[in-house]
């Protein structure tokens, strides 16, 4: 298999998931309090420092990248572990693995190449109180590690700087801000320092049944860039739902952003997909109700044939 079809399937991959996926939840049998189940899930699951554990796998299909005006994938697998530190504190473990497709220059008259492999991972370590007020936050360090598997993927240094969440959860809406500053502290000499700024406001909007409607564009600078080439400004939103998948809960999301400030040779648009499986905690009745629901699918399988 040519490495070019490797991004391609995981992107038609997202696609099906999110196409399909509804008519998945449309076969289950209704449940008793669905909707403020729902309501709930859909607040943890839009809460950064919520204690839920969740892997987002998030497909960004980045368009107009030089050379030659392609297209750059970027597939982030990207789970989210809360750890309890204290009787009142949570650490949150947000770690970034990219696998990204990376087209490169090639010489006149050839076939269009490019790189494929891993990119540099991203983790972030958050300190936030278990039981915060209307005001929710976390703070803590992120640092990039130079895990890329090619030059063309990475940038060949260790980083390490500060990180910090806030957020608001009023009614149907949940609105916050995150945002962090990377520098370089080792690494190849070679390739040029790192000092990058990113900040990602998030703004959802809870609809009835599960679906929502969302904006999250990530700003970035690079503060090593010429003047003029240093800022990333995208803007848009999407659409999401959060269903079940049998019994896996799940949030779907599909996202597209134009990006009219940007750097020389960068994407003029992006496509966001990303489908986010769920693993809330469960109280005692929904532990039993799940396991008699179970009990009864098995009862209704039928045996495999001698």
């Amino acid at each position: 298999m040519r490495k070019q079809f490797i991004p391609k399937a995981a992107f038609f991959l997202c696609i099906l998931m999110v196409v399909f996926a509804p008519l998945a939840r449309s076969q289950e049998e209704p449940e008793a309090n669905t909707g403020a189940s729902t309501e709930a899930l859909q607040k943890e699951t839009q809460n950064p420092v919520a204690s839920l554990i969740s892997v987002p796998v998030q497909n960004n299909s980045n368009f107009g990248v030089n050379p030659g005006y392609r297209t750059q994938n970027v597939l982030n697998i990207q789970p989210v572990i809360p750890i309890g530190i204290a009787s009142n504190w949570n650490l949150l473990v947000r770690w970034i693995m990219p696998i990204v497709w990376q087209p490169v220059p090639n010489p006149p008259s050839t076939p269009e190449t490019g790189e494929y492999g891993l990119g540099d991972m991203v983790p972030t370590f958050f300190i936030s109180p278990k039981k915060p007020g209307k005001l929710i936050w976390g703070a803590g360090p992120v640092f990039q590690l130079p895990t890329a598997t090619n030059t063309f993927l990475g940038q060949g240094k260790l980083g390490v700087g500060p990180s910090i969440v806030v957020l608001t959860q009023p009614g149907h809406w949940t609105l916050g801000v995150l945002a962090n500053n990377v520098w370089s502290v080792a690494g190849a000499g070679s390739r040029p320092d790192v000092n990058q700024f990113l900040l990602q406001y998030f703004i959802n909007y809870n609809l009835k049944k599960g679906w929502f409607i969302t904006w999250q564009p990530t700003v970035t600078a690079n503060w090593q860039a010429a003047s003029g080439n240093q800022w990333t400004v995208p803007y848009g939103g999407g659409i999401g739902r959060i269903m079940k998948l049998g019994f896996q809960p799940v949030s779907l999301t599909a996202q597209f952003y134009g990006i009219p400030v940007r750097p020389v040779g960068t994407p003029s648009w992006s496509m966001r997909l990303q489908i986010a499986f769920l693993f809330p905690k469960l109280s005692k009745e929904e532990q039993e109700t799940l396991m008699q629901r179970k009990l009864k699918q098995l009862e209704q399988t039928p045996p495999p044939e001698k």
